[in-house]
């Protein structure tokens, strides 16, 4: 029995078949070394934490935050983002449920194919191969280590980030693959799959044995796990353990859990929480609440919603105040600067060379409708959130006012017209918050190595959650949930609000983390995803209808929405203005339907765009760089003087008439009361011992 168990483990973590855990660790990585070697001092321990932190770099950056299953799922599957450009039949069955669990869709659906990642670079295998490289140090520490007068404080402080880090995998495997194996060590590998209930019970133990043992967070450790991140994934697992999930029948028993009531079973798997879920909801708030007035390193700007962003931008080794764990890349390095969060959601851009920013593709890209229709006019996020205009090096192409220019040498601002092309070809609004134009020195060489850092956990999100936690524990505090509601809420610029319920909170949260990729998941656990995905489909289709019978669409907060769009290249330093790159929105020009009056205001709104300021615009030989823009948010019936008239709102009727894009695709063939199966399947390496796919999958290959 032990030889078929560790060839599931360790097929699933290294794909070796080998007969013993350690020959996997002996050979399987460079930086996985033997359990003994590994903790035979306090230099050989943190040699492996080291290592195991730079795996995890990598697991962040290929799967699990901004490429891989996040790139295709997360940054692209709610009622907020999707993709954009292309309608790639596989990840699009997997982030719209598999077509409302098609039997035919979701039966045939694999990972490697499907989301085209090699085995060896899935989720599921840089998570379990992290998985064993933390179990070799928390079974190798022993206490007599910890008690050590000498080493016992560093010892202890390994142990717990070591620990940190084996539950963030967990957690991760249990968002993308539901149900899975607990490796509780080196000489224990399961023969079955664990029950998420049992398994979170599990991660919360670990996490309250070991959260006081953490360093304090500083200004400058926020690439490791401190005592703040420590309960700050407390909170986190404990809120996601009392939420709603789609939970496999033949691996967690019925009894122990409570169906969400609009929602029916499929595939012997139901959409519920655990029937004691207040109490993991104590235990997030108990979390929540020490970091909120405990932050250690980690600040928070009330006044500025920008600033977060703008200092991930930084290359010069310093983090984001509000930052509690940001992974790092290395402007311009081959290995630890695969800036993926840029290249695959941040603002588009077409390839360039040291003339302009280098390409971006824009994956996640943002419901019309929500953005025309679901910010309040006032939130100053709408404008940094979401962006629409790109970067193009031959602008002659793409602009009218630049015909008979060669566009050589030159990166132009254009508009993202709704169409299926790519990067800044068009393919509709996209993300704002990570755009390589905003960097002081941005890196041109080379796409994917701009830099930017990837904001893995912050303090707008311990606040949220504590709201949340507040309204949902067994003695519910509505004062604790307004206070925490306001802090994001005010700093965007919105009136002070009381009272505030569970779906105001889940929606604050899509608006303050809007293109981030944290709607999907949130949407899930909180029950909310049907309604919320309705909501914005029947949007979509009024904003359609009314542009094909009117040429217009006007939304209840005031926007319209029109079949064309108006710009003009203007030079912003020509205007008055001190950069190419614009700053946010003036307030006020932060009114529903708000139409600019001058040059000067159609290049300020909508906010957070433009150029950077590269020397060679400053000579006259190159043209306007940026565009003004006119007719935005209103129906503007004849084209302005000196403007250009450009397909809008048309491009999104047209494209739904040829292809069904952006209101067919939506979600397709979901009824809203089946349960969501929105994971993924094990690949067939991990299931040679006998593990089972479920929610339709097959197990056989």
């Amino acid at each position: 029995m032990r030889n078929k168990i560790v060839g599931i483990a360790l097929c699933t973590a290294g794909l070796f078949a080998m007969s013993s855990c350690g020959d996997y660790l002996e050979t399987s990585s460079p930086s996985t070394i033997s359990a003994d070697l590994a903790t035979s001092s306090i230099d050989g321990c943190q040699t492996t934490l080291d290592g195991a932190y730079n795996d995890f770099h990598i697991a962040l950056r290929d799967q699990i935050f901004a490429n891989g299953l996040f790139y295709a799922l997360d940054a692209a599957g709610s009622d907020i983002e999707r993709h954009g450009g292309e309608q790639n039949i596989g990840r699009i069955a997997a982030e719209t449920f598999y077509n409302g669990a098609n039997a035919d869709v979701i039966s045939s659906f694999t990972v490697k194919t499907d989301l085209n990642t090699a085995d060896e670079k899935t989720a599921f295998y840089l998570l379990y191969k992290l998985i064993t490289n933390t179990n070799v140090l928390t079974d190798g520490i022993t206490e007599d280590m910890m008690n050590d007068e000498k080493n016992g404080t560093d010892y202890k402080s390994i142990y717990a980030q070591a620990t940190c880090m084996k539950v963030t995998c967990y957690r991760e495997l249990i968002k993308y693959y539901g149900d899975v194996m607990y490796v509780f060590d080196l000489d224990d590998i399961p023969t079955e799959l664990t029950s998420r209930l049992d398994l979170y019970d599990k991660m919360i133990e670990d996490l309250n044995a070991v959260k006081d043992m953490c360093p304090e967070l500083t200004a400058a450790n926020k690439t490791k796990f401190t005592k703040q991140y420590a309960y700050a994934l407390l909170g986190r697992i404990a809120m996601e353990a009392g939420s709603y999930q789609t939970y496999r029948l033949d691996v967690t028993d019925a009894s122990r859990l409570e169906k969400h009531p609009d929602y029916t079973d499929i595939n012997n798997a139901t959409y519920a929480r655990p029937t004691n879920y207040k109490e993991y909801y104590d235990q997030a708030y108990t979390a929540f609440k020490w970091v909120a007035e405990n932050p250690g390193g980690a600040s928070f700007d009330s006044s500025d919603y920008t600033t977060f962003f703008t200092q991930l931008h930084d290359v010069d080794g310093n983090y984001a105040d509000e930052s509690i764990f940001e992974d790092e890349n290395v402007q311009g390095s081959s290995t630890s600067g695969n800036s993926e969060r840029p290249y695959a959601i941040g603002r588009p851009a077409t390839s360039s060379n040291k003339f302009g920013v280098c390409k971006s593709y824009g994956q996640c890209r943002i419901n019309p409708a929500f953005y025309y229709g679901k910010f309040d006019p006032k939130d100053k996020r709408r404008d940094i959130s979401c962006v629409i205009t790109g970067s193009y090096l031959k602008a002659a192409t793409k602009r009218k006012d630049l015909e008979g220019y060669d566009g050589k040498g030159c990166c132009y601002e254009v508009l993202l017209g709704f169409n299926m092309k790519t990067a800044a070809d068009g393919a509709g609004i996209a993300c704002g918050k990570f755009d390589e134009n905003r960097q002081v020195s941005p890196y041109t060489t080379q796409q994917r190595r701009s830099g930017i850092n990837h904001p893995y956990m912050r303090l707008s999100e311990i606040y949220l959650g504590l709201a949340e936690a507040a309204l949902m524990k067994t003695s519910p505090d509505q004062t604790t949930a307004d206070t925490y509601y306001n802090k994001t809420h005010e700093r965007a610029g919105l009136a002070k609000a009381t009272g505030v319920t569970l779906e105001q909170v889940i929606d604050e949260r899509g608006f303050e983390f809007a293109a981030e990729g944290d709607r999907r998941w949130t949407l899930i656990r909180t029950g909310f995803i049907g309604k919320k995905v309705k909501e914005i489909k029947e949007l979509t289709k009024k904003m359609i209808d009314g542009l094909k019978a009117n040429g217009y669409y006007t939304f209840d907060n005031g926007n319209t929405i029109g079949n064309y769009i108006y710009y003009k290249g203007v030079d912003p330093t020509a205007l008055g203005m001190t950069s190419r790159v614009t700053g946010p929105t003036p307030e006020e020009m932060l009114v529903g339907g708000y139409e600019p009056t001058t040059d000067k205001e159609a290049v300020q709104f909508p906010g957070w765009r433009g150029q950077h300021d590269w020397e060679y615009y400053s000579t006259s030989s190159y043209p306007n760089s940026n565009i003004a823009i006119k007719g935005l948010f209103t129906n503007i019936t004849s084209t302005p003087e000196g403007y250009y008239k450009m397909d809008w709102g048309k491009g999104l009727v047209d494209q739904e008439e040829t292809n069904g894009f952006y209101y067919d695709d939506l979600f397709k063939g979901w009824d809203f009361k089946s349960a969501p199966i929105y994971l993924v399947p094990m690949s067939e390496n991990a299931l040679i011992g006998g593990f089972t796919n479920g929610y339709g999958f097959r197990s056989t290959f």
